[in-house]
């Protein structure tokens, strides 16, 4: 251990972790390369083998050029992928709706979801009993 002072292992350390940060920053260039829908193949191609032939200067390099494009194309598919998860949402709930509605269940046209949320509610605040609330929801579910 005393071949090695502190200071050469600090400095070992942050080395280490540039490299590690440095991978983390080139994978994320590649995956833009790959995502960016603007880019040809061609310039897809040529930003690849930048970066692989000459990696610490084609990241870079991409960085400065492409740098402010790669975060609002970042914002853009978040912003897709949002939308599209609130369109599932809307879509969902409203074929719920429309099945709970044209059901068999009888009154006032409730899913039978709700008749067991009804029922729950009924016997936790002590208005069915055991018993009672067990007959009803085999009832509903049958």
């Amino acid at each position: 251990m005393d071949d090695y002072p502190l200071l050469d292992l600090f400095l070992t350390m942050l080395f280490f972790f540039l490299w590690i940060m440095w991978l983390f920053l080139l994978f994320r260039v590649v995956m833009d390369v790959f995502r960016d829908e603007e880019l040809s193949g061609w310039a897809k191609a040529g930003w690849l083998i930048f970066c692989i032939v000459l990696p610490y200067l084609g990241v870079l390099v991409y960085v400065i050029v492409r740098g402010r494009g790669m975060g609002q194309r970042d914002v853009d598919r978040s912003r897709k992928a949002e939308a599209a998860f609130q369109d599932y949402i809307r879509k969902t709930a409203a074929d719920g709706q429309q099945s709970g509605s044209s059901g068999s269940n009888g009154a006032s046209g409730s899913s039978g979801t709700d008749e067991l949320v009804r029922l729950a509610q009924l016997h936790d605040s002590g208005a069915l009993t055991d018993d009672e609330f067990a007959q009803a929801k085999t009832k509903l579910l049958a």
